[in-house]
C-alpha cells in the first residue's frame, strides 16, 4: 500500500462499518490544496482498493473497509430431527441446535 491508500485506509478507519462517498474521501483524506487540484483523486485508488479486497462499495458508489470474516460463525441451524438422522447415519453435525416450539400436532407432520 503506498501512501495515499495508507491515508484512504486510516481515514475510513474513522468511520467504522459505514460507507463514505468518493468524494468525502477525496475532501476529508487529503490536505485542501489537494482536493482544490483535483477533487477526485482518491476514487482511482479507491477502486484499485476495492479490487484488492481491502474496501468494498454498495451500490450508491460509496466505500467502507472489508470487515473482517470470523472464524466462529460458520454455524447454521439444523433442525433436532435432522440432526439426529445425519448423527444415524454417521455424519459430523457442525450447525447450531436450538429447541423450537413444536407445533401442537407435530404427530401428523
Amino acid at each position: 500500500m503506498n501512501s495515499d491508500e495508507r491515508e484512504i485506509f486510516h481515514y475510513l478507519q474513522t468511520w467504522g462499518v459505514e460507507f463514505i462517498s468518493a468524494k468525502e474521501v477525496s475532501r476529508r483524506a487529503g490536505s485542501k490544496k489537494r482536493y482544490h487540484e483535483d477533487p477526485d483523486w482518491a476514487k482511482p485508488l479507491l477502486m484499485a482498493l476495492a479490487e484488492r479486497g481491502v474496501l468494498e462499495s454498495d451500490a450508491m458508489g460509496r466505500y467502507r473497509i472489508k470487515p473482517e470474516r470470523k472464524k466462529g460463525h460458520k454455524q447454521r441451524w439444523v433442525s433436532p430431527d435432522i440432526e439426529k438422522l445425519l448423527k444415524e447415519n454417521g455424519m459430523d453435525v457442525d450447525g447450531e441446535t436450538k429447541d423450537t416450539i413444536a407445533p401442537e400436532n407435530s404427530d401428523s407432520l
